[in-house]
C-alpha cells in the first residue's frame, strides 16, 4: 500500500483527486455566492445597505474575486500548460488583473465594514498578502524565473482559496449558532475569515515546503550509487 502510495501513478491518482476536490469548490463557491450580486442580492444575512458604497464595492470585489477563483485551478494543469502555454498567458494576465481589482474593491469595503475591527485586521491583512503575492509573480515571471513564478502563484491562489475555505469553516460555526446563543453571525464570519487565512497559508507553506524537498533529495545521489561510482587515479 505504502510503495503503491508513492509510486508516479500513485502520486498522480492523488494530485488529480486534490486537482479535482479544489476546483470543485472553487467552481461551486463562484457559481453560488457571485451571481446574487448581479441582480442586487446577497447571500449574506443582514447585509449592511445603509454605508455609502459598501454594497457597491462588494459587488465590484465579487465579480473579479470570483474570475480568479475559477482561473487558478486551470492554471496548475502541467499538461495543459505545455500543450496551450499562449492560453496559459492569456488566463494568468486575467488572473492578475483580477486579483488586483478584487483587492482594490476590497480596501474600500474592509475599511468602512461595521463588522468590527478584528475583521478588519484579517481582510487588510489578507488583501496586503494578495497584492504582495501576486505582484512577486509577475515580477518573477518577468524575469523569467519559472519556478518561483510557480511558488508565488501556490501562495497567490491559497489566498484567493480563502473565499473557499471561509465557507467550509461557516458551515460547523453556524450550526453551533442553534444551541449557542452569544455567539452571532458576525462572530463566525470573523472567526472564519482567521482560519481561512492562517490555515491556507500554513498548508500551502508545508506544501511547498515538503515539495522543495522532495526534489532536493531527488537530486542527490543514493550511498549506494556513491559507493558504485568508480574513482578516478590521480
Amino acid at each position: 500500500m505504502t510503495a503503491g502510495a508513492h509510486s508516479p501513478t500513485g502520486r498522480r491518482r492523488s494530485w488529480w483527486f486534490l486537482w479535482g476536490l479544489l476546483t470543485l469548490g472553487a467552481f461551486g463557491v463562484a457559481a453560488v455566492f457571485v451571481p446574487p450580486y448581479l441582480v442586487g442580492g446577497t447571500t449574506v444575512p443582514g447585509l449592511d445597505r445603509t454605508t455609502p458604497g459598501y454594497y457597491t464595492s462588494l459587488v465590484i470585489h465579487a465579480v473579479p474575486a470570483g474570475t480568479a477563483l475559477v482561473i487558478g485551478p486551470l492554471q496548475f494543469v502541467p499538461q495543459w500548460r505545455r500543450r496551450f502555454p499562449r492560453l496559459h498567458r492569456v488566463l494568468g494576465r486575467t488572473y492578475l488583473v483580477a486579483v488586483v481589482g478584487a483587492s482594490l474593491a476590497a480596501v474600500y469595503a474592509s475599511a468602512v465594514t461595521k463588522s468590527g475591527f478584528p475583521l478588519q485586521v484579517a481582510f487588510f491583512t489578507l488583501i496586503a498578502a494578495w497584492l504582495y503575492t501576486a505582484a512577486m509573480a509577475y515580477r518573477t515571471i518577468r524575469r523569467g524565473e519559472v519556478q518561483l513564478h510557480r511558488i508565488w502563484m501556490i501562495r497567490n491562489y491559497s489566498l484567493t482559496f480563502a473565499a473557499v475555505t471561509l465557507r467550509v469553516y461557516q458551515l460547523p460555526l453556524l450550526a453551533l449558532m442553534d444551541s449557542v446563543d452569544w455567539l452571532t453571525y458576525q462572530d463566525v464570519y470573523t472567526v472564519s475569515a482567521w482560519m481561512s487565512l492562517l490555515g491556507n497559508v500554513l498548508v500551502t507553506e508545508f506544501f511547498i515546503v515538503q515539495r522543495s524537498l522532495t526534489r532536493l533529495a531527488g537530486s542527490r545521489p543514493s550511498p549506494a550509487g556513491i559507493a558504485r561510482t568508480p574513482t578516478t587515479a590521480a
